[in-house]
C-alpha cells in the first residue's frame, strides 16, 4: 500500500482521543452527500420538465413552419413538392389557422380553429395518437352528402361545453360579408367526430380541428393556406434544415423552426436549470468549508506526528499528499453516497409517480424525471473538484511544519 495512503487511512480511523474530529468528518461527508443528491434530483426534474414541454409542444405543432410574407400561400402545391425533396423532411402538410367562436345549445366559448389536410396531417402532427374518442382524421369529412363536416375538439373544451361524440355545434367567424346592418358573421354547423387530449390545458381547452377545405370556405380563403408544417428526422437539426429551406424557397418565404418559435420558453427553462445548479452547488461549498476545518484540526492535533514523520525522512510533498488524500476521501465518499441517493430517489419518482401536479397549472400530471449521464458526470466532477480544492490550504500548512520547532515545544 502507498505510504501516504496508509497514513491517511490511519488518521481517518476513529479513536477516543479524536472522536470529535471524526464526527466533523462524518458531518462533512453528509454535507457533500446532501448537496450532490439535491443537485441530481433537481437537475433531473428540470431536464424532465424541458423534455416534457418539448414533447407536448411538438405533439401539437410541427418541427418547421413555412409561411409567405404578405399573406396566404396559393402556390402551396409547388412549395410542398420543393420541401419534400429535402433529405431530412419526412412529412409536410398545409394548414389554415384562425380564431373563432364555438357555440352549443348550452353555451359558447372562444377557440382556435386549425384546418388540416386529413391525408397528410398524420405524418406531421401527433393528433391521431392523441385521440381518446374517434376513428381518425378521415372523420373530418362529411359522412354523406348533406351531412355537416366533422370537428375534433379538446377534452377540456368538451367538458366546458358539455358536449359528447356525435353532438352538433356551430362555429362563428368574426369576419363576414358586409350588409347595411354591419358585418354578418359566418356560421358553420359541425358534428363532433373526435375528442383529443394532449395533456396541455391550453390546447385541450381552446383548440379544434376541421378539414382543410372546410376551413378555407369558413374563413373565405378558397385555394389558399396560411402555411405549411414540416416534420424532420432529427429535431435537433431543425435550425439547420430551416436555414437550408429558407435558401431554397427564396426571400418571399419565412421559415421558422420549433426552437425559434418557442425561444423564450426554452431559454427560461435553460436559465432556471443553470441557476439551480449554481445555487445548489453552494451546499457542496458549505460542506467543503467543513472539510477545511476538519483538516486544520487534524493538522493541529498531528503536529508531533508530522514532525516525527519528517524526522524519519518523509518529504514535504508526502505530508501534503497525506492530508490531500484524507480530504479527497471525505469528498469522494460524500459524492458517491450523494450519487447513489440521488439516482435512487429519481428512480422511485419516475417509477411510482406519487407526486401529482394540477393539470390546469402544469402541462403534465406527474413530476417528470429525466437523468442524463452528462449531468450526473458534471455534478460528480464538480463535487470532487470542490472538495479537492478545500484540501489545498490545510495540506500546505501541514507540509510547512518544522520538525525541530514542533518537537521542542
Amino acid at each position: 500500500m502507498n505510504f501516504e495512503f496508509f497514513v491517511c487511512l490511519r488518521y481517518l480511523k476513529s479513536t477516543k482521543k479524536k472522536g470529535f474530529i471524526s464526527l466533523i468528518s462524518l458531518i462533512s461527508v453528509a454535507g457533500v452527500a446532501v448537496g450532490v443528491m439535491a443537485l441530481i434530483i433537481v437537475i433531473a426534474v428540470m431536464t424532465g420538465f424541458g423534455e416534457e414541454f418539448r414533447d407536448k409542444i411538438l405533439g401539437v405543432n410541427s418541427h418547421i413552419v413555412v409561411q409567405k410574407f404578405g399573406g396566404g400561400m396559393t402556390d402551396y402545391d409547388d412549395v410542398l413538392a420543393t420541401v419534400g425533396k429535402h433529405p431530412e423532411v419526412i412529412g409536410a402538410t398545409p394548414y389554415v389557422y384562425g380564431q373563432s367562436m364555438i357555440t352549443t345549445g348550452s353555451g359558447g366559448s372562444g377557440c382556435v380553429v386549425r384546418g388540416i389536410d386529413h391525408v397528410t396531417a398524420g405524418s406531421v402532427l401527433s393528433l391521431p395518437g392523441q385521440l381518446i374518442h374517434g376513428d381518425g382524421l378521415k372523420s373530418l369529412l362529411p359522412m354523406k352528402p348533406g351531412d355537416p363536416p366533422g370537428i375534433i375538439i379538446g377534452v377540456q373544451l368538451a367538458k366546458q361545453l358539455h358536449v359528447h361524440m356525435g353532438d352538433r355545434l356551430r362555429l362563428l367567424s368574426p369576419s363576414g360579408p358586409l350588409s347595411p346592418m354591419g358585418i354578418i358573421p359566418r356560421i358553420k354547423s359541425c358534428q363532433i367526430t373526435g375528442i383529443f387530449e394532449t395533456g396541455m390545458y391550453e390546447y385541450d381547452s381552446s383548440l379544434v380541428y376541421i378539414d382543410l377545405t372546410t376551413a378555407q370556405n369558413f374563413f373565405d380563403i378558397p385555394d389558399e393556406v396560411h402555411g405549411i408544417e414540416i416534420t424532420i428526422k432529427d429535431i435537433d437539426k431543425a435550425a439547420e434544415v430551416a436555414a437550408e429551406l429558407r435558401t431554397t424557397l427564396g426571400d418571399t418565404f419565412q421559415v421558422k423552426d420549433w426552437m425559434a418559435m418557442n425561444y423564450n420558453l426554452f431559454s427560461a427553462l435553460k436559465l432556471e436549470k443553470t441557476a439551480m445548479f449554481i445555487i445548489l452547488t453552494l451546499i457542496v461549498l458549505v460542506a467543503a468549508f467543513n472539510i477545511i476545518s476538519t483538516l486544520i484540526m487534524v493538522v493541529m492535533e498531528k503536529t508531533k506526528d508530522i514532525a516525527i514523520l519528517k524526522a524519519m525522512g518523509a518529504t514535504a510533498n508526502q505530508i501534503l499528499r497525506i492530508f490531500m488524500f484524507e480530504g479527497l476521501f471525505i469528498g469522494m465518499s460524500g459524492t458517491l453516497i450523494g450519487l447513489a441517493g440521488g439516482l435512487g430517489v429519481c428512480e422511485l419518482l419516475s417509477r411510482y409517480k406519487f407526486i401529482e401536479l394540477p393539470s390546469d397549472v402544469y402541462p403534465i400530471s406527474t413530476l417528470p424525471i429525466k437523468v442524463l449521464p452528462l449531468d450526473v458526470s458534471l455534478i460528480a466532477i464538480a463535487g470532487v473538484l470542490i472538495t479537492l480544492s478545500a484540501t489545498i490550504y490545510p495540506s500546505w500548512q501541514a507540509a510547512r511544519v518544522e520538525p525541530s520547532t514542533s518537537l521542542r515545544y
